[in-house]
């Protein structure tokens, strides 16, 4: 299998450590593709030996037959489309770009027209399976609260327009509070799993999502609740930040490559 993997941070790692290592049989990166001659993938790619591009263009001349979206919601924007279009699988990470209902309604659709996979993992979350079984019968609620330690909500306008001192808070503190729709564009690097949860489920206008901002938590920790026809589901994950990035679950990275063996797999255990 032929991977070509968009960006330079702690998911390219792990995806190169790996299958280095054989840990995902004969797969192999035949591209990084970088915004600039400055990306972190550039260091990346020369210390793991493939190739370094700076566009589209040159991703699909490498011939890929599977392109990992790690970089952010410009990514998906930017190669989505394209890389559909050319019968190629699409592993998509940044699920919350996919909250734009034009964007996602043309990479659906270019999926459809070749055939291509557009996959978008779980992440950070687990019940998927549960939600989507719950919504053949119907569900009337879903919500989601998103607990993280202060620091990772550091360094995203939405909150320094709240004038929220993180470093000073001795309580939780609610960050937002409401329809999925409005909040996952408000966090583009922490609530992917809400946008995730939202287009297994009933939607972005009708998952609610929490926000909040907890201090001296060691985990990122997330509750979701399910209600519905078929009865009430709770779900309570604990999940370890990676080690270079507090914004991120350990679980969502390994999501990822989980993701990629079940791409081209002819047999599946649930999700």
């Amino acid at each position: 299998m032929r991977v070509g993997i968009i960006g330079g941070g702690t998911i390219a790692r792990l995806f190169l450590e790996h299958i280095r290592r054989g840990d995902l049989g004969r797969a192999r990166v035949v591209a990084i593709v970088g915004r600039s001659e400055q990306s972190k993938g550039r260091q990346l790619a020369k210390e793991y030996h493939v190739p370094f591009v700076l566009d589209i263009k040159a991703l699909l001349a490498k011939k890929p037959d599977v392109v990992v979206e790690a970089a952010s919601h410009d990514a998906v924007r930017d190669y989505g489309e394209a890389i559909l279009r050319k019968k190629i699988t699409l592993i998509v990470l940044s699920g919350g770009a996919l909250s734009d209902d034009t964007l996602r309604g043309r990479l659906e659709r270019a999926a459809l027209k070749s055939g291509a996979l557009l996959y978008v993992p779980s992440g950070g979350i687990g019940g998927l399976d549960a939600l989507k079984a719950a919504c053949v019968a119907g569900v009337d609620e879903v919500t989601i609260a998103v607990n993280k330690p202060p620091p990772a909500w550091k360094g995203i306008p939405y909150v320094e327009r709240l004038g929220v001192d993180l470093d000073s808070l001795r309580e939780p503190r609610i960050l937002f509070d409401g329809p999925a729709r409005e909040g996952v564009p408000l966090f583009p690097a922490n609530v992917n799993i809400a946008a995730v949860l939202s287009m297994a489920g009933i939607g972005f206008d009708r998952t609610r999502l929490k926000v909040i901002a907890v201090p001296g938590l060691t985990h990122n920790t997330h509750l979701i609740e399910i209600k519905g026809r078929t009865g009430n589901v709770s779900v309570k994950l604990e999940n370890v930040p990676a080690p270079d990035n507090p914004k991120t679950a350990w679980l969502a990275c390994y999501s990822a490559l989980a993701a990629l063996k079940a791409a081209k797999s002819p047999v599946r255990y649930g999700t």
